[in-house]
């Protein structure tokens, strides 16, 4: 089993040996302590030469040996659990696990470990818990915000239900309740309000407590799936026939009173989901298995069908990453092939265009490298499947509208898999090459206010390498790499982006970490101690903002294993604060050439005050990002393809998709058919230019009625007046599609089997719940090394 961390709560469960996965969030910050832009051109960020000599640091040993803190934890366990509690506080919670399966019982022992200084020093607190044993399958659920709050699950009471313990203070103290039920997953915070509390029980049936758990009370009976809306609302699956197996059949329900009254606003659901402004849900069409994915922008209370390829039974729709502008769809190509089609919405998440063919998205496990990079804004990246089975990292700089190679390292040479050994691109490693259990120990991370800056596992060759992968660096969001250490690292970045670490990914004990202070280009080493561990993570405050890491491990003692921590506090090599001349100016998306739209993507430009390579200094705690924004005027690089269109490969121009090249383009909106007149071209949401080109597009109202809503209740009373047209509408694409032998989309008939629902980062809600479902995503697309309870997610094959 991995080594996961969850944002929000960052719950981190340790088992030797393992892989260590991160996926830290940022939240936000007070002013900066750095002075306002000033009127010098943007100065492009130095690079060293490969032979240039590194900067060394004075007295590294010394003043590292002072700030290491080591702990031992005596007790049996096979596993760790780590929970950081509030930002800034420094307060770390450890929960250390043992339990052996007996017949049908289960004997084990749970302590709880506290931390005020950041895991330099620990404190045996499992007497506030009255020595209960924990489950730790339901996690340790941490209060959004800076609440203070904790809940621990303890093992089930013989007849009635859990207890809990809840704190109040940051874990300084807890409170035992009886809960009148067996909890099936982790308790939810209400993002908005921490008091407020949610929980599903083993017979699926919704409990609320609206006094921080203190008492609950049941508000609905099969529930199969639950989500926090916005403030108040919840939004939860159910099957008034009694049985979440037959999810066809699952009514979609909304509460903004905490469950004292509810709306129906869906019937026939197979699944739904949140993300961002829009609420996802798929719908049995009524013929076989059939669905259709709806959309809706305003909670749920008027939906449309999105216009997306149909897809059968043994197919699946997937979203990869949404913001409050736009969604990216994966829709799986047929047969058991691994890839399929990314599509992009338009700011209603309805009409849809192709933006990546061939798009690798496994069916068995549901890996993609499908990868939000948080560090730069309009930048993913993910993985490509060739003719010839190779697979091949891509890169957008625009949300989709364009996609290509990553370009070879600047300091690495071809490996043999390149016909040229002077023409070649970088390989990400990233979800996909975990699971199938390359030398990966992390995907690639990046971090909101460490700008530009990318850590990845990668290989340089025509294809994906199958040796150990090195790790690459990219301090321009993708654009440029460079080689930075040689093989499987973990790594972290803190004092957003001045300090680099890494550990080493090997199978014998380690007893090194190596740190940068220039963004990858120089690593020191420190030996954090004389007597090696077994290495399974690293645990760093949530947000890069922390100057403190910790190493956790386990040493062979004479019978048994034991845990143990290093932490690690870098104040003292980064002494100086840092000040006005340590920061330059860097223009975002631009290859320092000066011309009038050099740096313009998704219609403004960004300057950015970064950190030089050269300054060895603390940017701090309160330091954030310094932007200064400015418009352009609209060029045709600020549009993506439109409903119908797609850009070829190696082309820059949209051209009409060949099964709807000379139809109409025609779809339901609001239950009235519209005509889309396009040259092709719609500005890519969230785009912010001014003038310039403006593509013809426009949408007529035909002012005919049409079917643009199959999930109401209302719409669905009498089956034979509803029912008849969506059959014969459905029959009629089934029989065109075998006879042309393609999948079509037309008019306003569009569907799917379901949504598979393994999103990354649309929103960050806070809730310390180990669910990701839509509503807690990450946009990283590597939400897969987060931990997260499966028994309430839908995840699909």
């Amino acid at each position: 089993m991995g080594t996961f961390f969850r944002c929000a709560a960052v719950l981190l469960l340790l088992h030797p040996p393992t892989a260590f996965g991160d996926g830290l969030a940022a939240p936000d910050r007070r002013p900066p302590p750095v002075n306002s832009f000033g009127a010098s051109e943007p100065r492009e960020l130095q690079k060293r030469s490969p032979g240039e000599a590194c900067r060394g640091l004075q007295d590294i040993q010394s003043r590292l040996q002072n700030n290491t803190h080591s702990n031992v934890f005596n007790d049996l366990s096979g596993s760790v659990s780590l929970a950081w509690v509030g930002d800034g506080t420094g307060v770390l919670l450890a929960l250390t696990t043992f339990q052996v399966p007996l017949f049908m019982i289960r004997i084990g022992q749970s302590k709880l470990y506290r931390s005020e200084d950041y895991g330099k020093t620990f404190q045996d607190v499992t007497h506030l818990i009255n020595h209960t044993f924990i489950q730790t399958e339901l996690g340790i659920a941490i209060g959004p915000e800076n609440s203070g709050k904790v809940i621990l699950t303890g093992d089930l009471l013989e007849r009635s239900g859990a207890q809990i313990f809840r704190s109040v203070d940051f874990g300084r103290s807890f409170a035992q309740t009886s809960l009148p039920f067996h909890p099936r997953m982790q308790i939810i915070y209400n993002p908005h309000n921490s008091d407020v509390l949610l929980a599903i029980s083993s017979v699926n049936d919704m409990w609320l407590s609206e006094d921080f758990g203190v008492n609950w009370r049941r508000s609905h009976d099969m529930v199969c799936l639950v989500k926090w809306g916005p403030e108040n609302t919840i939004f939860f699956s159910t099957n008034p026939n009694g049985s979440c197996s037959d999810r066809g059949s699952l009514e979609l329900k909304k509460t903004s009173d905490y469950g004292r009254t509810f709306k129906t606003i869906g019937s026939r659901i197979y699944s739904f989901g949140l993300g961002g402004r829009f609420v996802f849900s798929s719908v049995m069409t009524g013929v076989g298995s059939t669905r259709m994915i709806h959309v809706s922008v305003d909670q749920g209370e008027v939906w449309n069908m999105a216009q997306l390829p149909t897809v059968g039974h043994e197919q699946f729709y997937s979203i990869l990453a949404a913001s409050e502008d736009m969604v990216f769809m994966h829709v799986d190509d047929l047969g058991d092939s691994g890839v399929g089609t990314v599509y992009i919405s338009d700011e209603r998440g309805i009409l849809f265009s192709k933006s990546l063919e061939r798009h690798l998205y496994t069916t068995n496990a549901g890996d993609t490298d499908f990868t939000n990079v948080t560090s730069l804004r309009g930048v993913y990246m993910t993985s490509v499947l060739d003719e010839d089975g190779s697979v091949q990292t891509v890169v957008t700089f625009d949300q989709g509208a364009r996609w290509q190679p990553l370009r070879k390292p600047w300091n690495s040479v071809c490996d043999s898999t390149a016909a040229n050994p002077h023409m070649c691109s970088l390989h990400i490693h990233a979800s996909y090459s975990i699971s199938i259990k390359m030398n990966v120990p992390m995907p690639p991370h990046s971090e909101h206010n460490a700008v530009g800056l990318i850590l990845a596992h990668g290989s340089v060759g025509d294809v994906g390498s199958l040796t150990s992968p090195d790790v690459y660096v990219s301090d321009d969001g993708g654009y440029t790499w460079l080689r930075a250490l040689n093989g499987p690292h973990h790594y972290a970045i803190l004092d957003s982006g001045g300090l680099l670490v890494a550990v080493e990914h090997v199978p014998h004990p380690v007893s090194q970490i190596k740190f940068s202070t220039d963004e990858g280009q120089c690593w020191h080493m420190f030996n954090f101690t004389d007597q090696p561990i077994f290495f399974t993570g690293l645990a760093a405050e949530p947000g890069a903002r922390s100057m403190n890491v910790s190493l956790w491990g386990y040493r062979d003692f004479s019978r048994s294993q034991h845990w143990v921590s290093v932490t690690i506090d870098f104040r003292q090599v980064l002494s100086r604060d840092c000040g006005d001349g340590d920061y330059v100016q860097w223009l975002a998306h631009s290859d320092n050439t000066n011309g009038p739209t050099d740096g313009c993507v998704l219609g403004y430009k960004e300057r950015f005050l970064r950190l030089r390579k050269d300054s060895v200094c603390w940017n701090g705690r309160d330091y954030v990002v310094m932007t200064d924004p400015t418009p352009c005027p609209c060029t045709l690089d600020d549009y993506q393809c439109d409903f119908g269109y797609f850009r070829p490969e190696n082309s820059s121009e949209c051209e009409p998709q060949p099964e709807l090249k000379g139809q109409a383009l025609e779809f339901c909106l609001h239950g009235n058919k519209e005509q889309l007149q396009t040259s092709g071209y719609r500005k890519i949401p969230g785009n912010h230019c001014q003038g310039g080109i403006m593509p013809e597009r426009r949408e007529i109202d035909l002012s005919t009625k049409c079917i643009s809503n199959m999930i109401r209740p209302d719409t669905l009373t009498d089956s034979h007046v509803s029912l008849a047209p969506i059959v014969a509408v459905v029959i009629s694409l089934l029989l065109v599609s075998a006879a042309a032998g393609v999948l079509l989309i037309k008019k306003y008939v569009c569907g799917g089997r379901f949504l598979v629902h393994r999103y990354s980062v649309l929103q960050q809600h806070a809730e310390a719940n180990g669910i990701e479902g839509i509503d807690d995503f990450n946009i990283d697309g590597s939400s897969k090394m987060h931990y997260h309870d499966e028994s309430d997610e839908d995840l699909l094959e």
